[in-house]
């Protein structure tokens, strides 16, 4: 009986070590796909890695091209406030020339044409009056203008 008790423990040691020999056989096909997995994730990560440095300096391009604009636009935004200013005081001078010279062109009709009041004047017209009233009132809206720079408006 020793000698078949002997046999038996040796068979369930051979079966364990095919069964043991089976399983590191699993193992290492599980570990060689893991190391291809492993080189494919280290392929991806450096991609990744370059794909992140690139969109970073592109970030900065983008940073540095918006900082430019943004003083640019804001060179001109002013410009053009101030361009605006300028074209608003010239048009309130021009309108007020061509009132004054509305005036001038009422006070100095003669006394036989009837006079019409412009559709754009603002002020009322000077009533009628005859040569020399008309040529004062002339003189005194000319001499009404405002000065610019020195010369006359």
């Amino acid at each position: 009986m020793s000698h078949s008790l002997g046999i038996v423990i040796e068979s369930l040691v051979a079966v364990l070590l095919l069964i043991t020999v089976g399983y590191c056989m699993l193992l290492n096909k599980r570990l060689k796909r893991l190391k291809a997995d492993e080189h494919s994730l280290k392929a991806t990560i450096a991609e990744l890695i370059t794909a992140t440095e690139i969109a970073e300096r592109a970030i900065g391009g983008l940073k540095h091209t918006v900082r430019d604009v943004n003083e640019n636009l804001g060179n001109q935004l002013a410009s053009a406030g101030q361009l605006s200013q300028q074209l608003k005081k010239q048009l309130a001078e021009g309108d007020g020339i061509v009132r004054r010279l509305s005036r001038i062109a009422v006070a100095a009709r003669p006394s036989s044409e009837q006079v019409e009041e412009p559709e754009f004047e603002a002020e009322p017209v000077a009533p009628r009056v005859s040569g020399a009233k008309a040529i004062a009132a002339a003189a005194q809206a000319f001499s009404d203008r405002r000065r610019s720079n020195g010369l006359a408006a």
